[in-house]
């Protein structure tokens, strides 16, 4: 069981361990298992980050994300200069099938559309662009059409739960009616939260995944002064 100051603490030097951000353009603040992340920062790339370190850290049930981007004069680039960066980028990886995206830049916010026949290839579209300089944010609208027409098979995803040694202990719920899935149930932190509904993607078939797990965890409601 976390005080609020613990959670706090936890999350700042987890935001401390990742090497691309800097903690001092980082402020947190931790509320029964709710994380504000605040601050400037020069890249698009370290927003993520920060979220990411932050949902990884045991008691952490939900995340507010309030930093801000303020990109130095040296960085600022036109739509045109940011989509054709996105294009060339998204061309040159070897896990994407890339004439079957179309990318939209509006004042350095990005969206991506079209169809993949995989989750990881829409995750690999996201990921490889996000630390393109003058990137504001991302949409990822990309859909997945399974290359496989087979049904979801339940019994594989409750196996694959089962094997992993995160999850095998946790209260997760299988539903799977055709090529859809969804995970209810209580999970301990965001990463488990997280790392079921990979794995759920990772079943072949699949076309959406409804994560609706809850985490649950018990906080010590000791008031503090946020510094």
């Amino acid at each position: 069981m976390k005080t609020n100051e613990e959670l706090q603490k936890d999350v700042q030097d987890a935001i401390k361990w990742e090497p691309l951000l800097n903690a001092a353009e980082i402020g947190v603040i931790a509320k029964d298992g709710i994380i504000t992340l605040t601050g400037i920062v020069d890249i698009y790339a370290k927003k993520l980050e920060a979220e990411i370190a932050a949902k990884n850290v045991a008691g952490v049930k939900a995340v507010v994300e309030n930093i801000e981007i303020k990109f130095s004069s040296s960085w600022n680039k036109s739509d045109a200069d940011i989509a054709n960066e996105v294009l060339a980028t998204l061309k040159s990886s070897w896990a994407i099938p890339s004439e079957k995206l179309k990318v939209k830049v509006e004042d350095g916010w990005i969206t991506l559309e079209g169809e993949l026949g995989w989750n990881y290839q829409k995750e690999v579209a996201e990921s490889s662009i996000n630390h393109l300089n003058g990137v504001k944010g991302i949409t990822n609208n990309i859909k997945i059409k399974p290359e496989s027409h087979d049904m979801v098979e339940q019994i594989d995803i409750e196996k694959a739960f089962a094997r992993n040694w995160t999850l095998g202990s946790q209260d997760i719920k299988v539903k799977a009616v055709g090529h859809n899935v969804r995970l209810t149930g209580t999970v301990n932190s965001w990463h488990q939260k997280d790392e079921a509904g990979k794995i759920a993607w990772l079943t072949s078939g699949i076309d959406t995944v409804d994560n609706e797990l809850v985490v649950e965890y018990d906080y010590s409601h000791t008031d503090y002064k946020n510094n």
